[in-house]
Formats: C-alpha cells, structure tokens, sequence
C-alpha cells in the first residue's frame, strides 16, 4: 500500500494474444490494492529523423579520418572515461 512518503509501483505487462486483455484487467481489478488498470500500445518508432542522419554521416565521416576513439574492452573504456 503507498504512503505519502512512497510512490506507487507500476507493473508492465506484455501480451501476445489481444483476446486476452478483457479477462485479464478484470482479474487484475479484482486484485486488493490495484489503484487502477489502463491499456496502452507501444510503438518502437524506428523513423531516422533528418537531424539523426546528419550526426550518422558526421560520425561515418570523422571515423573514415580516424577522428574517434575506439575501445576495445569495457575495462578500456572506463580507463578512458577515468583520464577525461
């Protein structure tokens, strides 16, 4: 149960079957302590803006000159991070 000094928690659920959702808000309101069930649709938008394009091609662009730096370990990177 949340307090005035907690926040309540949120759970995702994710469906494969549609026909499911009907029984399983039902199911989940039936539950003690549910404040509330909504459905809602996640889209991944997958669009490269013009702007993202722009900073791909500079990237491609400064690592054909060699203008990256280029870890090979994640105990590299964090020595590199560590020396900024």
């Amino acid at each position: 149960m949340a307090t005035a000094t907690t926040k309540p928690a949120q759970m995702i659920i994710t469906l494969e079957d549609n026909a499911l959702i009907a029984d399983i808000k039902k199911a989940l309101k039936l539950i003690r302590g549910v404040a509330s069930v909504r459905m809602a649709t996640i889209n991944d938008d997958k669009t490269i803006t013009p702007a993202m394009r722009r900073s791909i091609n500079k990237a491609r662009r400064e690592y054909a000159k060699g203008e990256t730096i280029s870890c090979s370990t994640p105990e590299e990177m964090k020595r590199y991070f560590d020396s900024l």
